[in-house]
């Protein structure tokens, strides 16, 4: 509980990733047009499921594609609507899948990780991209 009394929303997300055709990454960004943001795919966690089944679960809803978990990343906190919220990210390499826009996520954009740092909404979020940048494989 937090010192206000109110447990936090926990959701869990990851920074997705893939390399293009010249071997450069490729970060993918959701855009959510509720909130009219772009993101990392992510969610609430659901009744039993850790936060890692949420993430990987919340990957394949918002963006069609498969992936492999990889190293953690940090976890975001901050407050939404006066409430705390607690997200956990890992990096995740996507194999296969394919978008489709929906009410919930109606773009998708796999971007340079220079154009994903410049088109992240909430500046917080850069963090995850950093540490990613960090432990992504070389090769």
């Amino acid at each position: 509980m937090t010192p206000r009394g109110q447990a936090p929303v926990r959701a869990a997300g990851c920074v997705l990733w893939r390399r293009s055709r010249d071997g450069g990454l490729e970060i993918c960004l959701v855009h959510r047009p509720r909130y009219d943001d772009w993101s990392y795919p992510k969610g609430k966690l659901k009744r039993g499921e850790t936060p890692l089944e949420a993430a990987l679960r919340e990957v394949l809803e918002e963006t069609g594609h498969h992936c492999v978990p990889g190293a953690a990343l940090p976890t975001a906190r901050y407050t939404v609507n006066g409430r705390p919220k607690v997200v956990s990210y890992w990096a995740a390499e996507a194999t296969d899948g394919a978008f489709v826009p929906g009410d919930e996520v109606d773009r998708l954009a796999w971007l340079s990780p220079a154009a994903a740092h410049n088109r992240l909404t909430r500046p917080g979020d850069r963090i995850q991209l950093t540490a990613f940048l960090n432990t992504v494989p070389t090769t």
